[in-house]
């Protein structure tokens, strides 16, 4: 086989693996029409069609099924025997890609990166900001980051924070129009700042606990996010109450911008963890950034 046919076939995998000519040339960092182009001409040498192509999806044809499936492990092994070599380096380097949601991005991650990586020059980070359930191994993520709860019994879990305590707030000038909850379920009443969980569309249950009774209440308000800073500007601006952790708005409420309620039926509970698949060779990149993150309060 001619030696450029082997960067014709790493294009061909990542297309057929994103599904998506857009997506495969991002990753691969060039144009849409290039890497087209080079899996045409892949198929032309083949003399076989390895994609069917629609307007809304691009997915491989029997052929090229049995392809991906053939080629696709082999990249995999000589991605991970290359990032084994790192070993021999005098310093650690590689990039370790990482998906969590927005909070823990900003209260865990990007505070454990701010010491770690001046020290470290040589190793990359790449975060996703996802509130999905993303399957990290179909993804390619090196980790990702779940609640404790949230956690699958088939990963390798490392605490990188401490607890967490959920806080539900508004501003004194909603407060002047609005009486205070005393249970949660007078948040029925109220406009409700809320936010939608993308993996299934649906609109985030707010969860309480008191003298171990738990109770979600499904809420309702005039606007809906799906990010923290659109929701903090909302309450502050007192048009609703909002659900946010606790550390987010502790500020706000010493400053008097927000004021606390039902702050005795949020319970404290488990916090974020890093998890990953079980890994014979993990870099030492990786491991190093895990060691970075491990929480040991």
């Amino acid at each position: 086989m001619p030696q450029e046919n082997f960067n014709d076939l790493l294009a061909f995998v990542t297309v057929a693996r994103e599904e998506s000519f857009t997506r495969a040339a991002l990753k691969l960092g060039v144009s849409q029409s290039a890497l087209s182009q080079t899996v045409r001409g892949l198929e032309e040498r083949l003399g076989i069609r390895l994609l069917t192509r629609t307007t809304r999806r691009v997915s491989p044809t029997a052929a090229g099924e049995r392809l991906l499936l053939t080629a696709g492990p082999r990249f995999e092994e000589i991605q991970a025997e290359l990032a084994a070599l790192s070993e021999m380096r005098d310093k650690p380097a590689g990039t370790v890609r990482i998906t969590a949601g927005e909070h823990a991005a900003i209260s865990v991650l990007a505070p454990a990166l701010e010491k770690f990586l001046p020290d470290n020059p040589d190793v990359n980070v790449e975060i996703t900001v996802d509130y999905g359930l993303t399957d990290i191994v179909a993804e390619r993520y090196d980790a990702g980051v779940r609640l404790g709860e949230q956690l699958a019994k088939d990963m390798i879990a490392v605490k990188i924070g401490p607890e967490m305590r959920m806080a539900v707030v508004g501003a004194p000038s909603y407060f002047r129009q609005h009486p205070w909850p005393e249970i949660p379920q007078d948040l029925t009443a109220h406009n409700c700042v809320q936010i939608r969980m993308p993996t299934y569309g649906n609109i985030l249950a707010w969860e309480f606990e008191k003298d171990d009774h738990e109770l979600k209440v499904r809420v309702e308000g005039q606007m809906v996010f799906n990010n923290i800073a659109m929701r903090l500007d909302a309450v502050r601006r007192g048009l609703g109450l909002a659900y946010m952790p606790d550390d987010l708005v502790a500020d706000d409420i010493a400053q008097g911008r927000l004021v606390r309620v039902l702050e005795d039926w949020c319970a404290p509970f488990a916090g974020y963890h890093l998890y990953y698949p079980n890994r014979r060779h993990a870099s030492p990149a990786f491991a190093l950034v895990v060691e970075a993150l491990r929480y040991r309060g």
